[in-house]
């Protein structure tokens, strides 16, 4: 009889197991885009870990959401250029096995021309928009794969595919987000892992003060909340790529398949005919 209700008792904890919503880790997640992806996921009923430098923002959002929709929020100061800092959200994330999707949301701008930015500023961009979401990502992958479920969503920008907006730095480490999110897509896809990689435009936030720009001088600037509205929309429909400010997804999908349509000509043995030298 005690094995049987034994039996019992844990079948009940492993269906509670089963049916529990994953807790979310953002980072940058004291105001901004990040602030409104915790709203989000603490009203769908999500627990969140947010991840920034701001304790103060972060405590008060976190209130605010614990007393609102009654979830559990735990708070990790961390600067994510600081290797140290970093591996303290890096060993959560391989650690904590409640935690199921990652919003790699942390980024940074730089004001001025490629020219006009110092060596120190472009390095510390370029940790904080590659190196510490590459291995935010690394951190919890493996693991989500050996569970067989779970999501990875990486804020990009539309600027990685436009050049012509004269951000080369910046615009570099977005390029890096897409390739790498579609790259992971392709190898995690198959073991459960969902990744996504959001592409916003402009949007109402403090980054542009932070790079020295006036955000109320520019046009077509998206609100933070209809921009992360939009995001998780993509990620509801399991997108691989959002992009909110594109009214026509058909230009995506035909610049991505044209982009796939190279792919079989890289393959060769002999440069193409326009690259020799004439007679």
């Amino acid at each position: 009889m005690m094995t049987l209700i034994i039996n019992i008792v844990s079948m009940l904890r492993k269906g509670n197991a089963m049916t529990d919503k994953p807790t979310v880790l953002i980072t940058g997640a004291s105001t901004g885009i990040g602030a409104a992806y915790a709203e989000r996921f603490a009203r769908r009923g999500h627990d969140l870990v947010l991840v920034a430098r701001n304790t103060a923002r972060m405590e008060a959002l976190a209130d605010r959401l614990r007393r609102d929709t009654g979830v559990t929020i735990d708070i990790v100061a961390a600067d994510l250029v600081d290797p140290a800092e970093r591996a303290v959200v890096e060993a959560r994330l391989r650690d904590d096995a409640r935690i199921g999707i990652l919003i790699n949301n942390a980024g940074a701008s730089l004001a001025g021309t490629f020219l006009d930015q110092t060596a120190d500023d472009i390095d510390r961009l370029v940790a904080l928009n590659t190196t510490a979401l590459v291995r935010l990502a690394h951190a919890v992958a493996p693991r989500l794969a050996q569970a067989g479920e779970g999501a990875i969503v990486n804020i990009g920008s539309v600027v990685g595919l436009a050049p012509e907006f004269g951000m080369p730095v910046y615009g570099a480490t977005k390029s890096f987000v897409l390739h790498l999110s579609q790259a992971l897509s392709l190898q995690l896809a198959s073991q459960g892992v969902y990744v996504q990689a959001v592409l916003p435009a402009a949007t109402r936030t403090e980054i542009w003060g932070h790079a020295g720009v006036d955000v109320d001088t520019l046009s077509g600037v998206m609100e933070v909340d209809d921009r992360v509205d939009a995001a998780l929309v993509g990620f509801d429909r399991r997108e691989i790529v959002t992009i909110p400010p594109l009214h026509d997804g058909g230009q995506w999908t035909d610049f991505e398949a044209a982009r796939q349509a190279m792919i079989p000509g890289f393959a060769q043995s002999r440069p193409a005919d326009h690259y020799l030298a004439s007679a």
